[in-house]
């Protein structure tokens, strides 16, 4: 990737980064910059919002918090 490439593709992140701070969607650069990503190579971005809803939903299931059966009262 060319230098201007490179340094358009990093303003492109702090804006979207920038929007999404102002929309408090809790996402972080990392995440969005995946999300950017999964868009420009087609994937349709409803479903993609959709699905970060969803998983935003989803308890996260931890090791400490499940439960065994077999030492269930």
């Amino acid at each position: 990737m060319d230098p201007e490439a490179a340094r358009n593709a990093r303003e492109s992140l702090e804006l979207a980064f920038h929007m999404s701070n102002i929309l408090e969607t809790g996402l972080d650069r990392h995440t969005l910059s995946i999300l950017i990503t999964l868009c420009d190579m087609g994937l349709n971005p409803e479903a993609l919002a959709a699905l970060v809803k969803e998983l935003r939903r989803e308890p996260s299931s931890s090791p400490s918090t499940t439960t065994n059966p077999s030492s269930a009262p």
